[in-house]
């Protein structure tokens, strides 16, 4: 049994942040049904792919759920979303708040039909600050929360992370709350709106250790955590490489300078504790680099090991397959699909009890739409036609 076997999510959300959410309690085990409109998620069509409709982008964050196309727009597709709700434990949403109220898809409104659902918003802010219902995308929550601004101090230019971290972020913020509201329901029997707002999210993330001196009344520092804005914080290079090595503690620093050969380094008193190394951490830094740079990568791990200093060799996206370690712990997943071939999944990071939660296929578009609306009571010929219209609406 997986933890979330029995609990059911609707989920009306696009592209990646809510996508990411849901698939991460699909893979939990919540029956996920991804409610998608007729020309389904625009996440189908990005990046390549065997099968039309079923692009990369849309295979990293749906796996393991059922897929429902309904015309919002029209009644017959809202009556049936409406009867799902009567089943859901949670609806989930991306859609401009104002939009779902103009056609009765409000939270007061679904919560008074079902008083236990978990009614969530994933929004770009909270509804209550001036951006509230503006539209948002991971670039503008990036520009917003001070991502491109961290790079700017770090490498010198305004850039964005090269990941969707605003997205992926949020909706790690979107599972847990998720999980919570469910948690609080199960205690007290009721449902709660939940509203995950993105540039919140990603503020509070970029402020854990980014506040630094602004935590004090007056200041003691300017915002930015110096160690991690230091431009010298990077893999480095060596004579044949790249090593990532982090000497953190007191003795960490001490052994290395006098494995390297700089005794007058190691009582440098620059360097000699953690608070000194933080006032200097562009020169230790650029120091490191400069001794690094005398050996191999495999000398290093030798040495590193030998020292108990944290390092590792540099892994690039393609060589994170056959690492050892991810390959032993059979972190990656394969299936063989019918149609498309041999596909390749990251596997879930989680286990519980001792075992790694399974991963499932992806759903194509529609492909559940009539076993769904058949289980709350829509006739068969009534799901048929259903399916056919919304074929129909997605072919215009």
């Amino acid at each position: 049994m997986l933890p979330l076997d029995g609990i059911r999510i609707l989920d009306l959300s696009t592209v990646v942040l809510g996508p990411y959410a849901s698939q991460i309690l699909a893979e939990y085990g919540a029956d996920v049904i991804k409610i998608e409109a007729p020309e389904g998620d625009s996440t189908r069509r990005t990046g390549p792919s065997t099968e039309a409709g079923m692009g990369a982008i849309f295979l990293g964050v749906n796996r393991g759920k059922r897929s429902v196309v309904l015309d919002l727009k029209q009644a017959a597709g809202r009556d049936a979303l409406l009867k799902l709700v009567d089943t859901a434990d949670v609806l989930m949403h991306s859609i401009r708040p104002q939009k779902l109220a103009a056609i009765g898809l409000d939270p007061q409104t679904l919560r008074t039909r079902n008083p236990k659902l978990v009614y969530v918003g994933l929004h770009g802010f909270a509804e209550d600050g001036p951006y509230g219902g503006m539209p948002a995308y991971d670039d503008i929550i990036q520009g917003l929360s001070g991502c491109a601004g961290l790079m700017e101090r770090q490498t010198g230019r305004p850039q964005y992370y090269p990941t969707i971290a605003a997205d992926k972020t949020s909706g790690l913020v979107a599972a847990h709350a998720i999980l919570a509201a469910l948690f609080k329901r199960e205690r007290t029997g009721e449902g709660s709106y939940v509203e995950v707002p993105m540039l919140e999210s990603m503020v509070s993330f970029n402020l854990v250790e980014h506040f630094y001196g602004l935590h004090f009344e007056p200041a003691l520092a300017g915002a930015g955590y110096p160690r991690l804005l230091n431009p010298w914080r990077k893999p480095f290079r060596t004579q044949d490489g790249y090593l990532c090595a982090m000497p953190y503690t007191d003795q960490h620093w001490k052994r290395f300078f006098i494995e390297a050969g700089e005794p007058a380094l190691a009582a440098d008193p620059r360097f000699t504790t953690i608070a000194d190394r933080t006032q200097h951490i562009e020169a230790l830094y650029e120091i490191a680099d400069r001794i690094i740079a005398t050996r191999t990568t495999a000398q290093w791990l030798e040495v590193c090991a030998r020292l108990e200093i944290p390092a590792s060799r540099m892994n690039r996206l393609e060589d994170l397959q056959d690492d050892e370690h991810l390959k032993a712990t059979g972190f990656f997943s394969t299936i063989d699909d019918a149609a498309m071939g041999r596909l390749r999944f990251p596997g879930v990071p989680v286990q519980f009890d001792g075992q790694r939660l399974p991963v499932r296929m992806p759903p194509r578009l529609g492909q559940h739409t009539a076993e769904v609306l058949a289980s709350i009571g829509i006739a068969p010929a009534a799901a048929e036609a259903q399916v056919a219209a919304s074929s129909t609406t997605a072919a215009l």
